[in-house]
C-alpha cells in the first residue's frame, strides 16, 4: 500500500495528524484519542507503518510512533508536482488577461 492509499481513511488522516503535531507518540497514546478499541487503532497504525507514512520504534513494552519520512516524501513530491502544474495553468491565465485587458485598451484608442 502506497502512503496515499494509507491516507484515505480519515481516521489515519487523524492519526498522523496527531502524530505530526505531537512529534512522537506511544500507541496507548494514539488510542487515548479516539473512541475506537485499541486493536482498531491498531490495525490503523499498522496500515500507516507499512505504508511508510509512520515509523514505528520498539523500547520494552511501548511501541512509539513518530512521522516516516519515506512516506512523508512521497506525499510532498506529489502535491510539490500539483502545485506547479496549477502555477503553470494560472499563470498562463494571467497572460491571457493580460492580453485581453491590451486588445481592449488598444481597440479604444
Amino acid at each position: 500500500m502506497n502512503a496515499f492509499a494509507a491516507i484515505a481513511d480519515e481516521t489515519r488522516r487523524d492519526i498522523v495528524r496527531l502524530v505530526a503535531k505531537n512529534g512522537e507518540l506511544t500507541s496507548t497514546e494514539i488510542s487515548q484519542n479516539f473512541q475506537m478499541s485499541p486493536p482498531a487503532i491498531s490495525q490503523h497504525l499498522k496500515v500507516l507503518k507499512e505504508a511508510k507514512v509512520l515509523h514505528m520504534k520498539k523500547e520494552a513494552q511501548k511501541r512509539i510512533y513518530s512521522l516516516d519520512q519515506t512516506g512523508m516524501k512521497e506525499l510532498e513530491d506529489w502535491m510539490i508536482e500539483i502545485r506547479n502544474l496549477w502555477i503553470k495553468r494560472l499563470d498562463k491565465l494571467d497572460r491571457y488577461v493580460l492580453k485581453l485587458k491590451m486588445e481592449r485598451t488598444n481597440d479604444k484608442k
